[in-house]
């Protein structure tokens, strides 16, 4: 992209996507009926190179990091018209089974009383972001790519970004999709609550010695909580939740000291751990952005609220805010709003609002129950995970909230 001259009026966009990642690539295909039909102009803007051959044979690594798909993001993949080429990758979750260490109480969550397949699909994030990039490879984008965002100011009918390619433009929609870690909120004035869990996650994929015919685990450990989700194969992807600071003896482990050290922590209720991939680790806090709306201007994805992986809803949330904003959108265009009139975003933010809230509040509430130490709290939790398992409508409940088909 050409730089803009200096003193030269910058180019207008409609709508400018700060972040390419999954976030913001799924809102940019998600916007192209809007680009398509109602002429909608919209830039793009990613800090990372992309690759260069989107087209090139797949070769899936071992040490990819996966994501959950619940099934009602299945649903939202496939109204776009990507779902059939994110499948070819995706490994379904049939059941789950949630337990506590040392306990006898258990729940177990079954696609099939829900009248469906799975209760969601676990995807390699590499393979999600090359179906999505071949995507807005098919529509009329304005690339910024590699390029950060230097300066970001508001100015009439929207804000006027500065990029680190030399370009300048004004766009009546900026959405923030870079998971926060760019400043620009801190430079907007955007303020966020942390709540630090003095937790690590370790992620890594791990083998197994039997085939996991679509079980997932959420187990919760002395240890820590481990969350196990099916990759293609018999392989699943590891989320094994530290106190922070008790990661690192684990990461120093070799790999067969490592393995032995998950098989003693989980137990062999899943089997046999026989293989490790790379170990990568990440602190944990529940991250909300105190305004997540401004006249010109959304919030979304991480920048707007990072989330404990336990319950895995921090991208299905993503994803629904992705359609929610393009509803709006769309809704807006019909009345003639632009993009990012005020009435625009407070359609968006009404539709955002409770979901949002209710799955916060659900998330945190399971990091917090199940990380208090307590012989009663453990007895509690045991007989209501046999309660719950009991209970056929409310563990069918439980399950449409992991399936976020429930708002």
């Amino acid at each position: 992209m050409s730089e803009t001259p200096e003193g030269a009026t910058p180019p207008r966009v409609d709508i400018a996507i700060i972040g390419g990642g999954l976030v913001g690539a799924s809102l940019g295909c998600a916007l192209a009926p809007l680009i398509r039909e109602r002429g909608l102009s919209v830039a793009v803007i990613e800090a990372a190179p992309l690759p260069s051959d989107l087209d090139a044979p797949w070769q899936p690594s071992f040490d990819a990091r996966a994501s959950a798909i619940a099934a009602g993001s299945v649903g939202h993949f496939r109204g776009l018209g990507l779902w059939e080429a994110l499948a070819e990758q995706a490994a379904p979750i049939r059941r789950i089974h949630v337990s506590e260490r040392g306990r006898l109480g258990a729940t177990r969550l079954r696609a099939e009383e829900l009248g469906s397949e799975a209760l969601g699909q676990v995807i390699p994030n590499a393979w999600m972001g090359r179906v999505l990039h071949r995507r807005l490879a098919e529509l009329p984008l304005e690339w910024h790519c590699p390029a950060r965002v230097e300066t970001i100011q508001p100015a009439a009918g929207g804000h006027r970004l500065t990029l680190s390619d030399g370009a300048r433009l004004e766009a009546g929609l900026t959405v923030l999709a870079d998971g926060g870690r760019s400043g620009l909120k801190e430079r907007l004035g955007i303020e966020s609550e942390a709540r630090p869990y003095d937790q690590v996650a370790l992620i890594a994929s791990v083998e197994m010695d039997r085939p996991h015919r679509g079980w997932a685990y959420e187990r919760f450990t002395a240890d820590g909580p481990i969350a196990l989700l099916p990759l293609k194969g018999q392989a699943m992807e590891l989320v094994w939740t530290h106190e922070a600071g008790h990661e690192a003896p684990r990461l120093a482990l070799s790999d067969g000291d490592f393995l032995a050290r998950l098989q003693a922590a989980f137990g062999d209720r899943a089997g046999r751990f026989r293989r490790v991939g790379r170990r990568h680790a990440y602190p944990l806090s529940l991250v909300t952005a105190k305004e997540t709306t401004r006249p010109g201007l959304a919030v979304m994805g991480n920048a707007a609220h990072a989330l404990h992986p336990v319950a895995g809803q921090g991208f299905n949330l993503a994803l629904r805010g992705v359609m929610d904003l393009v509803g709006a959108l769309e809704a807006g265009l019909e009345r003639g709003d632009a993009p990012g009139s005020a009435a625009v975003l407070a359609d968006f933010e009404a539709r955002r609002g409770g979901d949002r809230h209710d799955v916060i509040r659900f998330s945190d509430g399971l990091v917090r129950l199940f990380g208090l130490d307590s012989a009663l709290l453990s007895h509690a939790r045991a007989a209501g995970l046999v309660g719950l398992n009991l209970l056929g409508p409310l563990r069918r409940t439980l399950a449409r909230r992991a399936m976020g088909v429930q708002r």
